[in-house]
């Protein structure tokens, strides 16, 4: 942290919470926090600080959500974590860092990574580790270094479709460009298709989606707050540890001091009112009543809740919630080898043209318990993902695949044994399709005992991913804690308009109405 500000970034911008008491004393009212991913373990370490009794229920054995870990013996007989693979901590991601910053206040279990190279078969390969943070000097650099996007690509770009990059906002983003795909907003622009893998594999497919189903409007929002309108970077931090032991049981023990009560292993099935001031919730044979619930699930939990839920805030919101869509299936394979990895590795290296690889990961580079398997062993740990995969293609030949393409990028993994290997198939992130936005929940639901939280939920802040999902947390914690007259969670975010005011003003020519929802 610096001085008054969450990063660098001077621009950054401050949301204070709602005025109120410091906390509750004595016995407060009980809430349910529904989900222990980020946006749960958010809320609910918010409304336990501020002394609501909280009770956390979280459908599987392990606390983290995407970022769950749980133990596994391999063939040689290490015991090692396995998880559903690699996330990346952006320095813009302010309130996921001010939840870790709970138990590791000088974040001192993320480690950064000094490049993330993006790698064309073609041969190019582009690299941030010399990209200057600030915009606009971070373009420019970019620019000048990349072999993928020079500057004849430059001066080739359509200007005017290309102006809202300059100056993006919430919700504003959503109205110019929710009713066009990723894809066509690329094509509008000229971006050129020999660095499309740029917008592609960075931005779009972090989503998990093709980018012709994408929303163009979160695509450009992705521009903005890593690249265009934060001057944190486009570097990030990784742990040091596998999530557990890095993240989640130190929380977890945090949160058992200030009193919640943490049920793993206990998904809810129901959720109904009582009278107008409780919730029921039913989770296997218990029922319990409290004062407020946070639905802090996946797309496919929410659905299943809701659904299940019939008297659940109305009807025109249950039928939004039912019409919410995932991505496609996502792989990632965990690859235990007999032999290392070559030494001037990356830990982490985005792929693109390698039939539906989309990264690789060295996890001995940074994480400890890989790293000491490494050491003792001689041989390395390696992560390759595919995300969107075609639903038609057998997941065997899909996996086979992904391991002959990591010989062709790293050709020394070809002399190496597979020790053991891991594969994951999930189907849980949410899709943000063209002209999806509006049916999006937001935090607030219209019944003020029931709130949601989660990557999927309209903040109406700059906000993505693991930082969309902690952001929501503690706003979902705040519209509660308003209730009771308790002072909110203070939020930061990447600033919500373009960095100059030129650029604000060019950008205002260049919206076009017919765009608009």
């Amino acid at each position: 942290m610096s001085g008054a500000y969450p990063g660098r970034d001077r621009r950054a911008r401050r949301i204070d919470g709602r005025v109120g008491r410091e906390r509750i004393e004595g016995d407060g009212p009980r809430v349910a926090v529904v989900g222990g991913g980020i946006a749960g373990l958010s809320a609910a370490t918010v409304l336990a600080e501020r002394g609501v009794r909280v009770t956390l229920y979280e459908r599987d054995a392990q606390l983290g959500g995407r970022l769950a870990g749980w133990p596994t013996r391999l063939a040689d007989g290490s015991e090692v974590t396995m998880s559903r693979g690699f996330h990346a901590f952006f320095r813009q991601y302010y309130n996921l860092r001010a939840l870790l910053r709970r138990t590791d206040p000088g974040l001192n279990g993320l480690t950064g990574l000094a490049d993330y190279p993006l790698r064309h078969r073609s041969g190019g390969q582009d690299s941030f580790a010399r990209v200057p943070r600030t915009p606009p000097l971070s373009a420019v650099g970019f620019v000048a270094q990349s072999p993928s996007f020079g500057w004849r690509d430059l001066g080739r770009m359509n200007p005017r479709a290309a102006l809202p990059l300059l100056d993006v906002g919430v919700p504003g983003v959503y109205e110019s460009l929710d009713g066009v795909s990723a894809t066509e907003f690329l094509a509008g622009i000229r971006f050129p298709k020999a660095a499309h893998h740029l917008a592609f594999e960075v931005f779009s497919r972090s989503f998990f989606a093709d980018p012709a189903t994408l929303s163009a409007a979160e695509l450009v929002l992705m521009f903005h707050i890593y690249f265009l309108g934060s001057s944190e970077g486009l570097l990030f931090e990784v742990p040091r540890e596998p999530f557990p032991q890095a993240l989640w049981d130190p929380l977890a023990k945090y949160l058992g001091s200030l009193g919640v009560e943490i049920r793993t292993g206990t998904a809810v099935r129901e959720v109904g009112s009582v009278g107008e001031d409780r919730v029921e919730v039913v989770a296997g044979a218990a029922v319990e009543r409290y004062e407020g619930v946070v639905l802090a699930l996946d797309t496919g939990g929410l659905r299943g809740v809701v659904s299940a839920s019939p008297d659940l805030v109305d009807p025109a919101w249950r039928a939004r919630i039912a019409g919410l869509r995932t991505a496609p299936a996502f792989l990632v394979s965990r690859l235990w080898l007999s032999r290392a990895v070559a030494g001037d590795r990356h830990g982490f290296l985005g792929t693109s043209g390698f039939g539906g690889l989309d990264n690789v990961s060295v996890l001995d580079r940074w994480e400890g318990e890989a790293h000491r398997w490494a050491l003792r062993t001689g041989g390395s740990v390696v992560e390759l993902h595919a995300y969107a995969v075609d639903p038609a293609e057998p997941r065997p030949e899909v996996e086979e695949r992904l391991a002959r393409r990591l010989r062709e990028v790293y050709p020394e993994t070809a002399h190496a044994e597979i020790v053991d290997f891991r594969h994951e198939w999930r189907e849980d992130c949410p899709l943000f399709t063209v002209g999806g936005y509006q049916d999006r929940p937001g935090v607030r639901t219209g019944d003020a005992r029931v709130v949601v939280a989660g990557d999927l939920v309209r903040t109406g802040l700059p906000v993505a991913l693991m930082e969309r999902a902690a952001t929501s947390g503690f706003l979902a914690a705040n519209a509660l804690l308003g209730r009771w007259g308790v002072r909110g969670e203070t939020l930061w975010t990447v600033p919500d308009r373009g960095r100059s005011a030129a650029g604000r003003m060019l950008a205002g020519l260049g919206r076009s109405p017919a765009r608009a929802r």
